[in-house]
């Protein structure tokens, strides 16, 4: 498995798009000019629900600084739209990310536990910021639930980094 690296060429992926049509990852919508792309393991998982309530909550506050904000998972439509309708987002919602995009995209992959925990492989966590050049600004891929970064300081981060010109960090090759 390999991550992408920050200041790259962020990979397109075409998902389907809960309410119909598609969604392209690293392609802003809505007239923004960056994207916020975070993956989410999926229904199963309460932490992610969390999560995306607050991503939701956030929404017009990354829009208001020029960033387009998706959601996707690997999970089916019904799982996606049953998320979608429990937390109340009315955010993009992606579904359908295959076992292929998700290893593109340099995911950590699990296996379920158990049948009542899913019943297929699913991404672990993962947090895309592309730039308005289409490459990463900013990278989290976990392997765990328990650790992705805070929305809140994303978003105040990513305000300084629009607001200062500041550069895409983690760049340097050693030697």
């Amino acid at each position: 498995m390999s991550h992408l690296t920050a200041g790259t060429t962020f990979p397109k992926q075409d998902v389907s798009k809960l309410g119909g049509g598609t969604l392209t990852l690293g392609v802003p919508q809505g007239g923004h000019d960056w994207q916020l792309v975070v993956v989410y393991r999926g229904l199963h998982c309460p932490i992610c629900k969390t999560y995306l309530s607050t991503l939701q909550d956030l929404r017009d506050d990354f829009h208001a600084i020029g960033v387009d904000v998706v959601a996707v998972s690997g999970d089916p439509e019904a799982k996606a739209q049953s998320m979608a309708d429990e937390k109340e987002l009315s955010l993009p919602i992606g579904y359908d990310l295959s076992l292929e995009q998700m290893a593109a995209l340099g995911l950590y992959i699990s296996d379920p536990r158990s049948a009542q925990e899913t019943d297929r492989p699913f991404a672990e966590p993962g947090v895309f910021v592309i730039n308005a050049e289409g490459n990463i600004q900013i990278v989290d891929i976990s392997n765990a639930p328990f650790a992705r970064p805070d929305l809140n300081g994303l978003l105040k981060g990513i305000t300084f980094v629009r607001d200062k010109d500041y550069p895409v960090r983690g760049t340097h090759k050693a030697a």
